[in-house]
């Protein structure tokens, strides 16, 4: 049975534009061509099934001998990534599945677009059909399977022919984003993230109270970080206030759950305006009706002391961690009633949650479905009153454990989502928000608008195992999460061990820069590399993601793999590479595993081609010749096309490369901006840049911050002006670096007019 252009079902074989992905496909396995504009290699797998029931899990076919990486849910909120060769390799709760049907890694070279047109992946996603979510898994046998599950034990009817779409391609990152887009058209209950408004505060450096003061958090801790970090020369324009100013209680007969620096899972919200700890004079016990004396307070004085832009708040989607409490005064018209959670088989079997445990002994106050619209709009509309201008959103995922009497997970969560962005919409002209413990398809299938999401797990200070899982667990998992929204990649500590670690990722994520320092524990010198003297970041162009070449290696596990994430500038890429190796998710002990103690030395090796989408701020002229300069190195290397340069990098250390295409004048001279050197994403700093196309001899830049500014000139070059002041530059003969000192501007976003005659 021939579907579409490019993918067939024959012969008991998943054929894929001529390649065999599954085979021993069963036979009430369909597959229907993806149609109305669609991707013209894309279909749609289901099946035909006369057994109904609220979870089914149906076999497809046997996956055997072709290299994959999907991300997993292996944890209730969360999702990581796993590599392997085979179905019984894939876990349980597996919502995006990339496979390698072709490997063109023994190809001559030289392709268009730099890639070897002979590679072939396919994109599995499993999606949403009427009340009922899907998601992959492997089994024993090494079948790729469907498990089907509407959450609602009286939700069991399905239709079951459009549960997994499958797309195909030359270009992994082309081919996950036609074919998000392709379920975008198909579903339409969501929107991908290229139509979506990203909020400013992502442009911005910013500070989280959350590991600084967990939940004791109060007004004066908050003045007190800020007043830290500006005394620094390193002033945040943003502030998250986390967990802990809302007014919360627990039942009487409550049973406290309180891990270290966590909440107390068994509290529930009390009144939607926030508690004494950020009122004026607030006491214990006592409340102040006054909304002048209440959080506006604080959020005035810090705003005009401070400069910030924006003040985002913490809450939880049902409220708090506990929901919203039955009953309580001025929150009856929301009627929440006590609801206990069900929680996922597959999700049991991945990880035994704490909070979870402990919302299902105590229960959790939902909403009524019907209010809860209501209940956002009058927390954000209070929120908004006081100056707030966004909320960070977390607990995101419990609602699918909520779907019974609800007609079901999906159903619940998509009104909760829908009701939750009307009222963002409303309140938060920015689109203030970012989704947090959020990692289902629930609700990324839900979120029309909704622009960040939290990208992993947290940032865990004190967990030695933790950093380098972080850092690979995001960027695997934007290769999906991207699709929908721009990876958050959670606050981390400038005094650390691991903090360049942590600071370089951020640098090339693509993602807002925050961090959650307690006051007076700063390390300005690394802060310096992130963010400029007004506030503002070199932030990079697009979600940041593995290379091509790491995306079937297991740059945590396999003892030989560097991890390699790349982004684009406006006129140039940008690589981090980091040794991961070591640690990872123990499946056995359900926790964070160090290895390997010492898992050694690590060497590969860096391309232009490893910034995948590159050639997009170039033009025809260009020959595919680099400049390659290195952060931590500081040295500048002109690369000729398709060529390579070593990297070694020892346990836990990292490195990023600028990658520049190199332009060649008239006269001959061969050119490159590179950008402010000593910044991370140096190249992030040019955000104009024109030749004139008269003489074709010189080059206008407009370059926003300050510091060092670094470009690769073949020749010495005649003069540099800078807003029309010719200034001392240094050349270096041997590499072809040029540099000039950028003062501190005068104001914000200040552009430097440059031009350089070569």
């Amino acid at each position: 049975m021939t579907v579409g252009a490019g993918i067939s079902v024959a012969d008991g074989n998943l054929v894929v534009l001529g390649s065999k992905v599954l085979h021993e496909v069963h036979e009430n396995i369909v597959v229907t061509a993806a149609t109305g504009g669609a991707l013209v290699n894309g279909a749609f797998i289901g099946v035909r099934s006369n057994q109904m029931g609220s979870r089914r899990v149906f076999p497809i076919g046997k996956l055997e001998g072709l290299r994959f990486m999907c991300v997993f849910r292996f944890k209730m909120w969360w999702m990581t990534q796993r590599m392997g060769n085979c179905g019984q390799d894939i876990p349980f709760e597996t919502q995006f599945l990339i496979v390698e049907a072709r490997d063109g890694s023994n190809v001559e070279q030289g392709s268009k677009d730099g890639m070897d047109q002979s590679a072939l992946y396919v994109v599995f996603l499993p999606i949403l059909e009427g009340d009922f979510r899907a998601v992959l898994q492997g089994n024993e046998q090494n079948e790729l399977e469907i498990c089907l599950e509407s959450g609602d034990p009286a939700v069991e009817d399905f239709e079951g022919s459009h549960l997994v779409f499958v797309a195909a391609g030359p270009n992994p990152f082309d081919v996950i984003t036609n074919a998000v887009k392709t379920v975008e058209k198909h579903l339409q209950t969501f929107c991908h993230r290229e139509r979506k408004k990203m909020p400013d505060m992502l442009n911005w450096f910013g500070w989280c109270t959350w590991d600084a003061f967990y939940t004791d958090v109060t007004s004066e801790g908050v003045k007190e970080g800020l007043e830290s970090l500006e005394k620094g020369g390193i002033p945040p324009k943003f502030v998250i206030i986390d967990d802990g100013w809302q007014s919360v209680s627990m039942d009487p007969t409550g049973i406290k759950c309180k891990a270290d620096n966590c909440a107390n899972f068994a509290n529930r919200l009390t009144h939607i305006k926030e508690n004494h700890k950020f009122q004026k004079d607030g006491k214990e016990g006592h409340r102040i009706e006054d909304p002048a004396l209440g959080l506006c307070h604080i959020v005035e004085e810090i705003k005009d002391q401070h400069a910030l832009k924006y003040v985002y708040v913490w809450h939880a989607i049902t409220g708090y961690w506990g929901g919203v409490k039955p009953g309580v005064t001025e929150m009856e018209h929301y009627e929440s009633k006590l609801a206990y959670p069900v929680s996922s088989p597959g999700v049991q079997s991945n990880e035994d949650c704490d909070a979870l445990k402990s919302i299902t002994k105590n229960g959790l106050g939902l909403v009524n479905p019907e209010k809860v619209f209501n209940f956002y709009n009058e927390l954000h509309s209070y929120l908004a009153s006081a100056g707030i201008d966004g909320v960070k959103v977390d607990v995101q995922n419990i609602l699918e454990t909520l779907g019974a009497g609800h007609g079901g997970r999906v159903k619940l969560a998509r009104k909760y989502h829908q009701a939750l962005e009307a009222s963002i919409s409303r309140n938060f002209p920015d689109n203030g928000i970012i989704c947090c413990m959020s990692h289902n398809t629930d609700g990324l299938y839900s979120a029309k608008r909704s622009a960040v999401i939290r990208a992993s797990d947290d940032f865990w200070p004190r967990d030695p195992a933790s950093h380098t899982i972080h850092i690979a667990s995001v960027a695997y998992n934007t290769i999906f999460l991207g699709e929908f929204m721009q990876p958050d990649w959670d606050m981390f500590h400038s005094v650390h061990p691991m903090a360049e670690y942590h600071g370089a990722a951020r640098a090339v994520g693509g993602c807002a820069i925050y961090v959650s320092d307690k006051p007076g524990h700063h390390d300005f010198n690394l802060l310096k590399k992130l963010v400029l003297p007004d506030g503002s970041i070199l932030r990079a162009k697009l979600p940041g993601r593995p290379t091509r070449d790491c995306l079937f290696s297991d740059p945590a596990r396999d003892g030989k793999s560097l991890l390699k994430i790349w982004n684009l500038n406006e006129f140039n890429g940008v690589v981090g590479v980091f040794n991961c190796q070591g640690a990872g998710w123990c499946k056995v002990g359900k926790t964070n595993l160090i290895h390997n103690e010492n898992p050694g030395t690590i060497t590969g090796v860096i391309r232009a081609k490893d910034v995948d989408y590159l050639p997009r701020v170039t033009d025809d002229t260009w020959t595919g010749d680099t400049v390659i300069f290195s952060h931590l190195g500081g040295e500048v290397v002109y690369l000729p096309k398709d060529a390579a340069i070593p990297i070694t990098l020892k346990s836990r250390e990292y490195e990023v490369f600028t990658v520049v295409p190199v332009k060649e004048l008239h006269n001959g001279v061969k050119f490159a901006a590179i950008g402010l050197i000593k910044m991370f994403n140096s190249g992030g700093a040019i955000k104009e840049m024109n030749y004139d196309s008269k003489t074709n001899t010189s080059v206008a830049l407009k370059v926003r911050g300050c510091g060092l500014f670094g470009a690769y000139s073949s020749a010495r070059p005649k003069r540099i002006i800078v807003d029309l002041q010719e200034v001392e530059f240094r050349y270096e003969e041997g590499s072809g670096l040029v540099t000039i000192s950028l003062r501190v501007p005068e104001q914000e976003l200040y552009l430097w007019n440059i031009s350089i005659e070569l």
